[in-house]
C-alpha cells in the first residue's frame, strides 16, 4: 500500500473566517497551477460566522486534521493476503516462503481478522508432535490429508472430517492388528489386501495406502459399506508419517486471544511504543470498520513518510495543528508577525503586510492568471470582512480594500449588507456556553519567556457583549496554567463604537495592560478606544512591554 500522496493545506486551531476560506482558496491554486492533490483542511471546529460564509457560497467545510502526526495509513503496508482458517499447515507454510513472510494472517470471509499464525507457531507444533490424536481433535479434513500427501480419495466423502481416533502405522502382521486399532482410527498401511481388509473390519475411519498400491475393487467396495474413506498417495510410510500432520487445519494452530492489531489511523509515535514491548515480527492492521488490510513491522516505521501541509494564516508552532514537528511543511501563506515555528529545510514563505491572508491569495490569482469562480471570490471577500472588521480595522490596507471590492463584484455581493449578515450571524451568542464562546477565537502566543493567551469576540451589540462578560471570567481563570499559559487576556470588541473591553487574569497581567497602554487599570477590565485587532493593535503592544522590562 503506497504512502499517502496528498499535501494538506490548513489554517490554525480555532480556526477563523480567513483562516479557513484561504485554505480553500489556496489548495484551488495549487491544483489549478501545479501537480501534485492539494487538499484544504482545519485544524479545529468552524465558528458559526464561518459557517455562514460556507453555506452561502455552499461550500463544504474542509475535512478535520487535529493532528499532524503520521499515522499508519500513510506508510508503506505490506499486502499479505489473509487466508482462510480452514487451509492445511503445510498450505501455509508454502504461502510464507513464495510471499517472504513469517506471520500469516487468518480471516473470515468478509475480511474480519480471526487469527495468526507464525512460523514459529508451525515449528513449535512439530517440535510437540507427540500425541497421535492430534489429527483428529483439529477436525481434518480427508481431502485436505490427500493434498498434503499428494494423494487421491479413491472411497467415501473427501468433504468429510476425521474427528475421532489416532493415527496408527500398519506395519504389523494382521493377527496383531486387532491390540492396535481401535473404531474411527487413521491407519496408515502398504499394499497388502489382507491389512486393507483387517482395518476395514475394525471399524477405521480412513486407511492411507502408499506407494500407489492398488486397491481392489473388493476392498474398496467393502470400505464404501463401512464408511471408510480410502486415501491412495504415491509416498512411502516415512514420508506419509512424516508428511501427514501438515495437513491439520491452521486454525487448530493460530493464535486467536490477546492479538496486538493497529488500526490505519493510529499514529507512529503510539505505536512505536507497543512495538518496543513486542517480541512479535509482524502486526496486523485494520481499517475503520474493523478489517484486515496488511501488517506492518518496525522495519515500516524507518523513514516512513511524513504528512506534507501547506500553512496559511499562521507560523506560530502553539496556534499549528498538534504534532506539526512531526510534519513536513512545504510552504507558509501569512500575514502576522514571525512566530516560533521552526521547519527542518528551507520552504516557500511569503508574509504581506497586509489586513487578511484573503488579500495575498487574491494577488496569487492575479499573478498566476487564474479565473476566480464567483463562489471562491465570495469566501475570499468574506475573510477580508471580517479580519479588517469592514476595513474599520488599523490592520486594514488599501490592497485589502481593493481586494474585498474585486471579489465583491466577481460574487455579485453588496459589501455593507453581506457583512452586516456576516457579522450577525458570528455574533450570535445566546445558544454557546461560555466555553464555545471562550475558546472560539483563542490564540496562545510565547513572547520573552512569557505565555500568554488571548482571545477575541465581535459583536455589533454592546448588550450582548456586556450579558457574556461575567461568565467569561471562570474560564479564563481555569485557562490560566494549562499548557504554560501565565496570563490570560480576552477581548470583547464592538465593531460599531470600534472599541475593546479587555479582560485580563493571572500575575502580572494587570502590571503588563498598564505599562502596555499607559493607563491605570482598575477592576477585572479595562476598556481601549480605537482597539479592535488583536494582531495589529494588541499583541504588539504586549510585546513591546514585555520586552522593555526591566
Amino acid at each position: 500500500m503506497r504512502a499517502n500522496s496528498k499535501i494538506y493545506v490548513i489554517g490554525h486551531k480555532n480556526p477563523d473566517t480567513d483562516s479557513i476560506c484561504s485554505a480553500i482558496a489556496y489548495a484551488d491554486i495549487k491544483n489549478r497551477s501545479e501537480k501534485g492533490s492539494y487538499v484544504a483542511k482545519r485544524a479545529g471546529q468552524i465558528n458559526e460566522e464561518t459557517e455562514y460564509v460556507l453555506n452561502r457560497f455552499h461550500v463544504r467545510a474542509p475535512g478535520y486534521l487535529p493532528n499532524a502526526g503520521t499515522q499508519v495509513k500513510e506508510i508503506e503496508i505490506h499486502e499479505v493476503p489473509g487466508v482462510r482458517g480452514s487451509i492445511s499447515v503445510k498450505k501455509a507454510w508454502e504461502l510464507m516462503n513464495n510471499n517472504n513472510v513469517v506471520t500469516l494472517p487468518i480471516t473470515s470471509q468478509d475480511n474480519m481478522l480471526q487469527g495468526l499464525i507464525t512460523v514459529s507457531d508451525i515449528a513449535k507444533s512439530y517440535m510437540d508432535a507427540y500425541d497421535s490424536h492430534v489429527m483428529s481433535a483439529a477436525r481434518t479434513q480427508y481431502r485436505s490429508i490427500a493434498e498434503t500427501l499428494d494423494g487421491t480419495v479413491l472411497v467415501g466423502n473427501e468433504h468429510g472430517y476425521f474427528v475421532k481416533g489416532k493415527v496408527v502405522i500398519g506395519t504389523f502382521h494382521p493377527d496383531m492388528m486387532e491390540d492396535y486399532i481401535e473404531k474411527d482410527d487413521l491407519v496408515i498401511l502398504g499394499n497388502r489386501a489382507e491389512d486393507q481388509l483387517c482395518a476395514i473390519e475394525m471399524d477405521a475411519s480412513c486407511i492411507i495406502v502408499g506407494l500407489g498400491a492398488k486397491v481392489s475393487r473388493t476392498i474398496q467396495k467393502l470400505a464404501e459399506e463401512k464408511s471408510c474413506v480410502i486415501i491412495s498417495t504415491p509416498h512411502d510410510t516415512y514420508t506419509i508419517a512424516r508428511l501427514i500432520n501438515q495437513s491439520i487445519p491452521i486454525k487448530y494452530l493460530m493464535k486467536k486471544n490477546n492479538l496486538i492489531t493497529f488500526s490505519t489511523e493510529d499514529f507512529l509515535d503510539e505505536i512505536k511504543e507497543v512495538m518496543k514491548t513486542q517480541r512479535h515480527r509482524d502486526f496486523p492492521v485494520l481499517d475503520k470498520k474493523g478489517k484486515y488490510v496488511g501488517t506492518i513491522s518496525r522495519r515500516n516505521l524507518i523513514g516512513g513518510s511524513r504528512k506534507r501541509l501547506i500553512l496559511v494564516d499562521h507560523n506560530e508552532e502553539s496556534q499549528a495543528v498538534d504534532n506539526i514537528n512531526e510534519a513536513e511543511v512545504l510552504e507558509i501563506i501569512d500575514h502576522h508577525r514571525l512566530g516560533s515555528l521552526q521547519t527542518v529545510a528551507p520552504v516557500y514563505f511569503r508574509n504581506q503586510p497586509v489586513g487578511c491572508t484573503a488579500t495575498i491569495l487574491y494577488q496569487i490569482y492575479q499573478e498566476r492568471q487564474l479565473e476566480i469562480a464567483p463562489n471562491i471570490a465570495g469566501l475570499l471577500c468574506a475573510a477580508i470582512i471580517s479580519d479588517t472588521l469592514m476595513f474599520r480595522s488599523p490592520t486594514c490596507t488599501p490592497m485589502d480594500q481593493a481586494a474585498a471590492e474585486a471579489l465583491a463584484k466577481i460574487a455579485d455581493i453588496n459589501i455593507p449588507e453581506f457583512a452586516s449578515d456576516m457579522f450577525r450571524a458570528g455574533s450570535n451568542l445566546k445558544d454557546k456556553t461560555p466555553a464555545e464562546i471562550f475558546h472560539q477565537d483563542f490564540k496562545k502566543f510565547i513572547i520573552e519567556d512569557v505565555t500568554f493567551g488571548v482571545g477575541q469576540i465581535n459583536s455589533m451589540d454592546a448588550g450582548e457583549l456586556k450579558e457574556i462578560k461575567d461568565s467569561l471570567l471562570p474560564n479564563m481563570q481555569n485557562e490560566c496554567g494549562k499548557h504554560g499559559i501565565q496570563m490570560v487576556f480576552f477581548m470583547l470588541t464592538n465593531i460599531i463604537e470600534e472599541s475593546t473591553e479587555l479582560l485580563y487574569y493571572g500575575d502580572g497581567a494587570k502590571e503588563l495592560l498598564e505599562k502596555a497602554f499607559e493607563n491605570e487599570v482598575t477592576g477585572e477590565s479595562c476598556v481601549l478606544k480605537g482597539v479592535v485587532s488583536r494582531k495589529k493593535q494588541l499583541i504588539p503592544a504586549l510585546m513591546m512591554a514585555l520586552q522593555n522590562q526591566e
